[in-house]
């Protein structure tokens, strides 16, 4: 129970010395970025010295910057991201939840479809193992995963928007209509998917195999127990204890990866507010997303790790003391 308490209490630690290394180097890297927030706050008009040094005192930029930190950190360790220099001032954590649920609409199910796919495809390669069927998942998984998402996004858009017209070229919804449409995130979720759908299925193919190779299938076969309740009863769960690791990652690839995505699609979540608050210098707009998506990542991994730890029975000897045998105790 000690080591276990250990182990857990270390990845917390790593984690919150993680987090907020990443705010600090986001920090001081955006104040040496080019760009005037202050110009990005009141837009493309003229703007007199005046009122210029009213807004710098107003949002307490005539501050050094290593007190501006102290000020920024202790306020997102309360949940304060700051307010938004280019949008009159709203509350950054408001932008951003504003757009989570957007974004989640694509990120899972791109989750929930890459896992599925990745667990089947690398099962039916690894079951066919040197056949022409491992060799037909092989070759498709390395192609897929060769290809940039946004160049795969482009051709989706070229094929089937812009030439079959069987899908929109962008946005959420039709124009002028309220909530997400269906067929506005089929190209987005593809696209999403495809590349860790390949990394999954050669994630999982290799450890199918490795699983189907063991000495515990040799005996269950020598049993008489048929080909498809050898997989499926004895290899397949043993073979999915990476995946859970790998979809652990999965998921922060996915939400980073959204970005481009996004923006190729005109979708309107994170990754595309992200790329507007760069376009328009709005650092803290950028600074909170950045830290959202890590905070987020962090948490997911470190679900992933006690998810793990749960199911993988090697890692739980290795938190539970030893007995002694009832020979020793007698």
């Amino acid at each position: 129970m000690k080591a276990r308490l250990w182990h857990y209490g270390s990845l917390l630690l790593s984690s919150f010395i993680l987090f907020i290394t990443v705010i600090t180097v986001l920090f001081f890297l955006l104040e040496l970025a080019p760009g005037d927030p202050v110009q990005a706050l009141v837009g493309d008009v003229p703007l007199t010295e005046e009122f210029r040094q009213q807004l710098i005192a107003a949002y307490g930029l005539d501050r050094p910057a290593w007190e501006r930190y102290l000020v920024y950190l202790g306020n997102v360790l309360t949940g304060n991201l700051g307010y938004s220099f280019a949008t009159n001032a709203e509350p950054v954590l408001d932008i951003i939840l504003s757009r989570v649920g957007t974004t989640l609409a694509l990120a899972v199910p791109a989750f929930v479809l890459s896992t599925a796919g990745g667990i089947v495809l690398g099962s039916i390669a690894a079951r066919t193992r040197r056949r022409w069927l491992d060799a037909g998942i092989s070759g498709f998984t390395v192609g897929l995963f060769s290809i940039p998402n946004f160049w795969l996004g482009m051709l989706l858009i070229i094929v089937f928007s812009i030439t079959l017209g069987w899908f929109p070229t962008g946005g959420k919804s039709p124009y002028g209509q309220p909530g997400i449409s269906l067929e506005h995130m089929v190209l987005p979720i593809i696209t999403m998917a495809t590349s860790e759908l390949a990394y999954k299925a050669r994630i999982m193919r290799s450890s199918m195999i490795e699983s189907l190779g063991q000495d515990f299938i040799d005996t269950a076969r020598s049993k008489g127990l048929s080909s498809r309740r050898l997989v499926f009863r004895h290899a397949l769960p043993n073979a999915l204890l990476p995946m859970i690791t790998v979809s652990g990652y999965s998921l922060g690839f996915i939400l980073a990866g959204s970005v481009l995505i996004e923006r190729v699609f005109g979708w309107p979540g994170m990754g595309l507010l992200l790329v507007d608050a760069i376009e328009r210098k709005n650092n803290m707009v950028v600074l909170g997303i950045t830290i959202v998506l890590t905070f987020t990542i962090i948490v997911v991994n470190i679900v992933t790790d006690v998810v793990y730890g749960i199911v993988d029975p090697r890692l739980r000897a290795r938190f539970t003391p030893n007995k002694p045998s009832p020979e020793v105790v007698g």
